[in-house]
């Protein structure tokens, strides 16, 4: 099972897509290994510079409508090449986020007011979430700030984390 916890990447903007994710040119790369360098490298967004902020982030906190555009799961291995395993966001584009649970990512959505709590008071700290799969919970800390929040997940996209993803869920099944 790959790890949900870490240092958080906010990303404070709506309907990132998949070409601002992993850029199409990078699409003929033959190995996962070959998109992490340019993770994010055509996301416009004030403050945000991809080759120093992404460095050490595990988590992605970010607005409505991440991952929209193409269906392709390119946008997916370069989070997962760079230790993302786990993006959280109001909304997902739907192809996106199965693509995640397929990968033994997780892409938990939470409510706008959650969202909005959440980069009012930890935006511009450095941030840690800390994911308790089993209680439903993250806990979110910086400084002397604490908040749990508890998200859920069904029950088929927590079997495809814990084994992995689609392809170890399926060899322990068929």
């Amino acid at each position: 099972m790959k790890k949900f916890s870490g240092k958080v990447l906010f990303l404070d903007r709506t309907d990132i897509n998949t070409d601002e994710i992993i850029p199409a040119k990078y699409l003929s790369e033959i190995s996962k290994q070959a998109l992490g360098p340019n993770l994010l490298e055509d996301l416009k967004l004030d403050g945000f510079s991809s080759g120093i902020d992404i460095q050490e982030k595990s988590v992605i906190i970010t607005r409505a409508n991440f991952g929209c555009g193409s269906s392709r799961e390119h946008a997916v291995w370069a989070l997962e090449v760079n230790s993302i395993n786990l993006v959280i966001a109001e909304s997902f584009a739907r192809i996106f986020r199965q693509n995640m649970f397929n990968c033994g990512m997780m892409a938990v959505e939470l409510p706008a007011e959650t969202i909005d709590r959440i980069f009012t008071d930890f935006v511009g700290k450095e941030t840690y979430l800390e994911t308790h799969l089993e209680k439903n919970i993250f806990i979110i800390t910086a400084e002397d700030l604490r908040l749990e929040v508890c998200f859920s997940i069904s029950d088929f996209d927590r079997a495809l984390v814990m084994t992995g993803g689609w392809v170890e869920y399926a060899d322990s099944k068929y």
